[in-house]
């Protein structure tokens, strides 16, 4: 007789007001319907229930949202807007899927494998001066490619991650 394991998901489930930084190293299952101010980096699922609402720039892989988020959302994998989402900030999913309903006040730049300087420049928020310096020492994940760099989105994230965007000196 065969048994399959039941992996056990990890559920948080915020109907509270917070606000800080919230930030998440293993994949989670997240929904928040309450006041969330500050700034979300999750792995896993986030979800963003009808009630929410949300002052935060926001981080993650699969992002669905139902309530009302300002501020900037990157979404690794996809970011799904429900009918009732009022977003007011700019976006930056990997695949997208707006509801009919949904509202999108800003803009949307899609992310794809390779960023190049300048796309990398808005995905980090940082400086040409900070990308040139990183890539031409070899700070950061890059390849080139005749004169130009070019920048794999996994491994800036990877990157990102192991806290050696803060250790460049």
């Amino acid at each position: 007789m065969a048994f399959k394991k039941k992996i056990e998901e990890k559920i948080l489930d915020v109907d509270a007001a917070m606000q800080g930084t919230l930030s998440f190293k293993d994949p989670v299952n997240l929904r928040i319907n309450g006041k969330f101010e500050g700034s979300l980096d999750t792995k896993g699922n986030l979800t963003i229930g009808q009630t929410a609402s949300i002052t935060a720039d926001i981080t993650g892989d699969n992002i669905v949202v139902g309530g009302r988020i300002k501020g900037k959302i990157i979404a690794r994998e996809r970011l799904t807007l429900l009918p009732q989402a009022i977003v007011e900030g700019n976006i930056y999913p990997a695949k997208l899927n707006i509801a009919e309903g949904a509202i999108l006040e800003g803009t949307c730049s899609m992310l794809r494998d390779y960023l190049n300087v300048e796309e990398l420049m808005k995905y980090l928020e940082v400086s040409l001066d900070t990308v040139m310096e990183w890539a031409n020492s070899g700070k950061i994940p890059a390849q080139k490619e005749g004169n130009d760099w070019k920048f794999e989105r996994k491994a800036i994230d990877a990157w990102v991650a192991s806290g050696k965007i803060g250790n460049t000196n």
